[in-house]
């Protein structure tokens, strides 16, 4: 039986996922940025009637407002964009169990023997790009092929809402001819590297002597000399709740950040996110992991033991405690991170002794129950139904 392996790539996720809550951004040139009057205006996703313009994504913000002076900038929200691509990975779960996720917007996924189910690759393809825009108002390309290689070159030949089959016969045609800048796996250094030595297109790569790309490159360049040739052996790896080994999140502040006050309040909104996360997914962590990264980029890592938990709350303070031992005013902070970890020795801190059983923490229970009322609140009405109080007079207070 012939393997068959899409990959799913959102369109421009980002900006998409903006104008899912905004239709004034539809059909106008809008992209994702920071602000221009810091360090963080970057472009991050811009939509393709920006692109029409020139406008691309890590383009500097200038450039892309000298290319596109009507272009409309929407601040970066990735709690939004997470919560999105959670609910694609959940539809797309729904096609197979064998799921890998690459990135916050592109997953392979194993559809080999679904033809019974779902009809032929390009049938089942069309099907699911359909539900992914009805049901999300979400664009997507798929590419489809025989290997995760191929499959993701496809996805990359059609945008937006493009389904792109590249089978083994059609590598002459439509991969061979391709620069080799443009191949998976392949940066800018490595392509400048490969043309020194005469190979311009994927076509050159995989017709040159392996021996020589070997030498040139390494180990890697054996790879990368199968994929030119469409040869890729690497299964669809899905992950099981079971696999996960952290929750983290972390946010690059649009400026630098000396009032430990100010980024306590940061650090509950990441808090909040990720016992959202650990409950869902049934994980309590031992684990409290902070990350600051400061204006000069010194990075100091810091963490701390605690009893196993998945309550917002105590992550919060934990986290806080950490963030106040090692805060220094004087060293202003442009990144803060944090994590639950450890969840591999619950199944031993979860068994009570009947002391443990008799005197059980009515705060702690408390605040659990609270929790649980919120995640129902937001599962059912959106994630920014309720809120801590903290976070709202924060909200308030920047207006």
């Amino acid at each position: 039986m012939q393997r068959v392996v899409f990959l799913v790539d959102m369109n421009a996720f980002f900006i998409s996922c903006e104008m899912t809550r905004n239709n004034s951004l539809v059909g106008i040139p809008a992209a994702v940025a920071g602000d221009p009057k810091r360090r963080s205006g970057i472009i991050l996703a811009a939509n393709y009637e920006a692109r029409s313009y020139g406008v691309k994504t890590t383009m500097v913000l200038h450039q892309a407002l000298k290319l596109c002076p009507k272009l409309i900038l929407v601040p970066p929200d990735h709690h939004f964009y997470q919560k999105k691509s959670e609910e694609v990975m959940a539809l797309l779960s729904n096609y197979t169990p064998v799921l890998e996720q690459n990135s916050v917007d592109e997953a392979w996924l194993d559809m080999t023997g679904t033809e019974g189910l779902f009809g032929t690759p390009l049938k089942a393809a069309k099907r699911i790009m359909d539900e992914i825009k009805d049901r999300l108002g979400l664009p997507c390309s798929i590419g489809i092929a025989e290997n995760k290689f191929l499959s993701k070159m496809a996805a990359e030949m059609k945008k937006p809402l493009g389904i792109t089959e590249l089978w083994e016969p059609d590598i002459p045609v439509k991969l061979w001819q391709l620069p080799v800048n443009e191949m998976y796996g392949v940066g800018a250094k490595t392509a400048e590297k490969l043309n020194r030595i005469g190979i311009k297109t994927i076509g050159d790569l995989a017709k040159s002597d392996v021996k020589l790309i070997v030498k040139t490159f390494g180990k890697g360049g054996s790879e990368m000399h199968l994929h030119a040739n469409g040869m890729d052996d690497s299964p669809v790896q899905a992950r099981e709740d079971d696999d996960m080994k952290s929750i983290g999140r972390s946010t690059t502040l649009p400026e630098d950040v000396s009032d430990v006050e100010k980024a306590k309040l940061i650090l509950m909104e990441l808090a909040d996110d990720i016992g959202m996360t650990a409950r869902r997914h049934d994980k309590k962590g031992h684990t409290v992991h902070i990350t600051l990264k400061y204006s000069d980029f010194r990075v100091v890592t810091k963490q701390a033991t605690i009893p196993a938990t998945c309550t917002t709350g105590e992550i919060y303070r934990a986290g806080c405690s950490l963030l106040e031992q090692n805060w220094n005013q004087s060293h202003p902070v442009r990144l803060i991170g944090i994590s639950l970890s450890g969840f591999h020795e619950d199944s031993v801190s979860d068994q009570l002794s009947l002391f443990d059983q008799m005197e059980s923490n009515p705060v702690k229970d408390k605040s659990r129950q609270i929790d649980e009322v919120m995640d129902k609140i937001r599962n059912r009405h959106g994630t920014e139904t309720i809120t801590f109080a903290t976070l709202v007079k924060k909200e308030k207070g920047s207006k």
